[in-house]
């Protein structure tokens, strides 16, 4: 593995070097501030590697026009001599544990049009003089520990086609003025502590390129302007429950998931997609294998295949149990297509259940596992994770941070769980366990990204939730015995044994009136009488022969 060595005296060949050959080469050590030794030299490429240390602040004097620092081990501030480049024009330093403030001389860049500062430990304010970058098209500001509000001048900021700001703490603010700002494609304005209602701008139609608004985690409130009909050209959207339930009219304009995929203004409960589903049993346990095939572990429990591919608008029902799936988003940035919601490891796993971990299911923003037909209880919920998108070394690729919120039963049970940090590193198992209450025969299990960690490491588009595999039970429940119905032959009588009975109960009646009819024929006296008996024991036989032929 090569590393940066302090630069000699023959630095004419780097004059001209190109510096892309640096990018994702896993390159150590620290950043050289002798490059100030070479004059001409207007780019800096080092994304992706694997080097530690601060920025230097020499870098300041030189006529650099674009730096990329994504996905290294930075730590220390943004030197604030970096606003004396008059040249730069692109400032990237995404992925990184930079901290302190933003230099306010950020601002003096007079041709700096891309600024991509997510996922950092920045502290303070964004800015004011962030207003003052009029060339700024690519602001990306994402989860990097900053206190809002979102500066006002943000809206003079006119050539913007790409606004993104999350995760900012602090005070709380009203909706920016947007509405010059017609060449947006993507705005993401998501957990800002943004309040008040929204803006009539937004459906005004001026913003004719709009094609992803995520407002998620706000407090926006009030009503919907009636003229947000003209958002039929957003193709994404995401998080605003208000928004949702005013454009589910039009919703097949768009690519929208509306399956509760907001992990806000969602109550617990039956969904009202499978209030309809007709239970033939109700269960009291549940085994997913997320994204992977059938696996049958310790001989009599089998977590069922969970292999559909997924789209960006997912609701999935397996038909032939008690379970289901709902999944919402797209990866932004990456080079797929169509996205891939299922991952596969491709390194050698020695964890227990290994098999469990082989594959997994992945969401860009929300996704929610249901159990169904269950027997109301409480259950030991068993939820299975191994970050195996990340590589376990001295490289780029074991530098991401995956971030995402865990909810049941529309309760929040672990905020920010990061899973390689839970497990001890990357490729290792980590089972969280919970209980969850089941009062309506149904359980939901949501995953939600919120903003934070990583999103371009190992490569861009890589975030979001990840589940290797489910376990639900509920170990003290005895199900009642099952009704077993008698046999077939059972149930019916032959014909042999009716005409038996039948013969049974005609000898008994034939033998009570011979003994009737003797006895009156002893208790009289004479010839009349005897004639009487006679004729009575002549009824008698008749009778029983007519009764003995009717069986036959």
């Amino acid at each position: 593995m090569s590393k940066f060595q302090p630069l000699g005296n023959d630095t004419h060949t780097l004059i001209i070097m190109k510096y892309r050959a640096l990018k994702s080469q896993d390159l150590p050590g620290m950043l050289p501030s002798e490059l100030v030794r070479l004059p001409y030299l207007q780019d800096i490429d080092l994304t992706r590697n694997y080097l530690n240390g601060t920025i230097p602040p020499e870098w300041g004097s030189m006529k650099l026009v674009n730096i990329s620092l994504l996905g290294n081990r930075l730590t220390g501030p943004i030197p604030r001599e970096f606003g004396n480049m008059s040249t730069l024009a692109t400032l990237t330093v995404e992925f990184n544990q930079l901290s302190g403030p933003i230099p306010t001389e950020l601002g003096s860049l007079p041709l700096l049009e891309k600024l991509h500062l997510t996922s950092n430990y920045f502290t303070g304010e964004l800015p004011e003089t962030l207003a003052n970058l009029t060339t700024m098209k690519d602001l990306v500001i994402q989860a990097s520990g900053l206190d809002g509000p979102i500066p006002l001048g943000i809206s003079l900021l006119t050539k913007l086609y790409d606004l993104r700001i999350s995760d900012l703490n602090g005070s709380q603010a009203t909706f920016l003025r947007l509405d010059n700002l017609t060449s947006l494609k993507t705005l993401i304005l998501r957990s800002c502590n943004i309040n008040g209602s929204l803006p009539e701008f937004l459906g005004s139609g001026r913003m004719t390129n709009l094609d992803l608004l995520d407002l998620s985690f706000n407090k926006l409130s009030g009503e919907i302007p009636s003229n947000f009909v003209s958002l039929s050209s957003v193709q994404r959207m995401y998080g605003y429950q208000y928004l949702i339930l005013f454009l589910v009219f039009f919703v097949l304009l768009a690519n929208w998931n509306l399956f509760r995929s907001s992990s806000k203004g969602n109550t617990s409960g039956i969904v009202s997609c499978l209030r309809s589903h007709q239970c033939e049993q109700n269960l009291s346990s549940l085994h997913i294998n997320c994204g992977g095939e059938e696996v049958p572990l310790d001989g009599n429990t089998v977590y069922e295949a969970d292999q559909d591919p997924g789209t960006p608008s997912k609701f999935f029902v397996q038909s032939k149990t008690n379970w289901g799936f709902s999944g919402t988003g797209n990866f932004l940035d990456d080079s797929l297509e169509p996205d891939s919601f299922i991952s596969k490891n491709s390194s050698r796993l020695s964890m227990k259940n290994s098999e469990l971990y082989v594959n997994a299911r992945l969401s860009p923003i929300s996704l929610t596992y249901y159990g169904f037909c269950l027997v109301n209880r409480i259950y030991n919920v068993n939820l299975h994770f191994a970050e195996i998108m990340f590589n376990d070394g001295k490289n780029y690729s074991s530098l991401g941070r995956r971030i995402f919120h865990i909810y049941i039963q529309g309760e929040l049970v672990q905020k920010d769980f990061n899973i390689a940090d839970e497990a001890g590193g990357i490729g290792k198992a980590i089972i969280k366990n919970y209980t969850a209450n089941v009062t309506d025969g149904t359980l939901e299990i949501r995953f939600y990204w919120a903003g934070k960690g990583t999103t371009g490491i190992p490569n861009r588009g890589v975030y979001g939730p990840l589940i290797s595999a489910i376990s639900v039970n509920n170990p003290d429940y005895v199900p009642p015995p099952k009704y077993v119905p008698p046999p077939e032959h059972k149930k019916r009588i032959s014909a042999g044994v009716v005409v038996g009975i039948v013969v049974a109960v005609s000898c008994v009646i034939i033998l009570l009136l011979v003994i009737v009819c003797q006895r009156g024929f002893l208790n009289r006296k004479g010839t009349l009488e005897r004639g009487r008996g006679t004729r009575r024991k002549w009824i008698v036989t008749a009778l029983a022969v007519s009764i003995v032929k009717q069986t036959h």
